[in-house]
């Protein structure tokens, strides 16, 4: 029987063998695809560098509320079955949902909003499509990286060397 590793992202025990990901020569197991994407994407948030502990390790949380567009309103039914999907990911907070809106609040070190897009796409809600949507997300997912890697940099000095 093997020993349970904690996963670096949502810090639960898991097998090590469970969606296993080599980083710099370490072997580590998580208990999702979800959780081992977020890792991959920005391993020292999870593991920190050398000297510096990694921000999950510190306790951050990065909570974020955002509002979706649905192409069309929903059925009572739908809007269930899409709470219940997004609530299994982790990192999800709270989940509402108002006809073609949908307010999500979630922890941006867990999920992020294009996964939570992805999970809507695969149960069948369809997002919003216009321009003026499809801008707006594509906003949200480059300032959630920025956000990110800003955050894993760290107190790297600043770009002129005079820090």
């Amino acid at each position: 029987m093997s020993t349970l590793v904690k996963d670096p992202v949502c810090e639960m025990d898991v097998n090590p063998d469970q969606n296993q990901a080599t980083y710099l020569g370490m072997n580590f197991a998580f208990c999702s695809e979800q959780c081992r994407q977020r890792f991959m994407a920005n391993p020292n948030l999870y593991i920190g560098k050398p000297g510096h502990v990694a921000p999950k390790q510190a306790g951050v949380k990065l909570i974020k509320k955002r509002r979706m567009h649905l192409a069309a309103p929903i059925s009572i039914d739908e809007a269930g079955k899409l709470v219940e999907a997004l609530q299994s990911m982790m990192g999800i907070k709270e989940v509402n949902v108002k006809s073609d809106m949908v307010e999500i609040s979630y922890d941006l070190l867990e999920a992020t909003a294009e996964q939570i897009e992805a999970q809507m796409i695969v149960i069948g809600v369809r997002i919003g499509k216009g321009w003026g949507e499809r801008l707006r997300r594509a906003f949200v997912h480059y300032e959630e990286e920025c956000e990110l890697g800003n955050l894993e940099e760290g107190d790297k000095p600043c770009c002129s060397g005079r820090g």
